[in-house]
């Protein structure tokens, strides 16, 4: 299986894409773990990527491409993967439609999870995660049994990433709207675009997922 998730900012592509990950056994790529790997390690990428996600603003199409390209020529990727994240832009779909038809490896299917633009905003401000394991929790869907405290490794002290702060959330949200919206048109001219209702509970949303790709599959 080899597909793209798209979504806005906060709409749980992240959590959702957990469950298709196990099921078809291929690996997640999430450029915005790329990414924040390189920011992470300091290097001389990490530190242009982070110019941008800072501001909210997305990473140019040619650094972006080049490292996805990158990430899909390693083995675990011969069986299929899911894209989280990427493309953001037509100009990128298009540099992934190209890249992958030279290997005779076409995408199979395109989710887009629709969540409105209010929810979402409330979704991604109240998101934190654990310096120490990297576990996420949520101050309203998902908060720690103890305020301010890992579940799972018992660090004190729960960060919020700059991207996930509220002025930031809204730029955000505002340039996919702007950039990545087109990308809905895009996938469907070449039928490969299935919507799946983003709102609601895990287990119902999952349920919508995997009926969209049980029609693929």
């Amino acid at each position: 299986m080899r597909l793209v998730f798209l979504g806005k900012p906060g709409s749980g592509k992240g959590t959702q894409s957990k469950f298709i990950v196990n099921e078809y056994k291929i690996p997640a790529i999430s450029t915005g773990d790329l990414i924040r790997a390189a920011i992470k390690e300091g290097t001389e990428l990490g530190k242009e990527f982070k110019s941008y996600t800072s501001a909210g603003k997305l990473v140019p199409d040619a650094l972006v491409v080049a490292m996805v390209a990158e990430r899909l020529q390693k083995a675990d990727c011969d069986s299929g993967f899911l894209l989280d994240g990427f493309p953001r832009t037509v100009g990128q779909a298009e540099s992934l439609e190209a890249w992958l038809g030279e290997r005779g490896v076409p995408l199979d299917v395109v989710l887009n999870l629709s969540v409105p633009d209010p929810l979402l905003a409330e979704r991604a401000e109240g998101r934190r995660f654990c310096g120490s394991c990297g576990s996420s929790f949520h101050v309203k869907f998902a908060p720690p049994k103890a305020e301010n405290t890992c579940d799972h490794c018992g660090h004190l002290g729960l960060n919020q990433r700059d991207d996930d702060k509220a002025e930031v959330v809204q730029l955000r949200i505002a340039e996919y709207n702007e950039k990545t919206s087109p990308l809905i048109g895009f996938f469907k001219e070449r039928n490969l675009l299935k919507e799946v209702d983003g709102v609601g509970e895990l287990a119902d949303v999952e349920r919508r997922l995997r009926d969209a790709l049980g029609s693929v599959s």
